[in-house]
């Protein structure tokens, strides 16, 4: 049964981050400016897109591998409930009221891989083994 749960672990973090590494990647191109302007559009400094983007894509990329998972999990809920919040929380947009529980979905799944962790077939894995 473990090994059943190691591959199942794996395969949450193959599905997980998909979401975050293509819209990361997507933020290095041409809609940079138009990111930019929509988030001071919403209020929030467009300087913090550096760092969005380092969450998306490089957070993305550490849970697929397996990486620094914990804490990776952990700025991820954080970013998910205020992606939440600060752009999704006008209802009277339809289309927030599906974004805002997507959000909470992904946040608590994120949660679970926090509390659970990466699973055996992982970088942290092979990072904590003793040689």
């Amino acid at each position: 049964m473990k090994k059943l749960d190691n591959s199942l672990l794996l395969i949450a973090r193959i599905l997980m981050p998909i979401l975050f590494i293509v819209a990361g990647y997507g933020k290095l191109g041409a809609s940079y400016a138009a990111t930019q302007q929509y988030m001071q559009a919403m209020g929030v400094p467009g300087t913090l897109l550096p760092l969005t983007i380092l969450l998306e894509l490089g957070g993305g990329l550490a849970v697929l591998f397996g990486f620094l998972t914990r804490t990776t999990a952990l700025f991820t809920v954080i970013f998910a409930l205020l992606t939440a919040f600060l752009f999704h929380s006008n209802f009277a947009v339809s289309v927030n009221q599906v974004m805002f529980m997507k959000n909470l979905t992904i946040a608590g799944g994120y949660l679970l891989l926090f509390v659970t962790g990466p699973g055996a077939f992982s970088i942290d894995n092979l990072l904590n083994k003793k040689w």
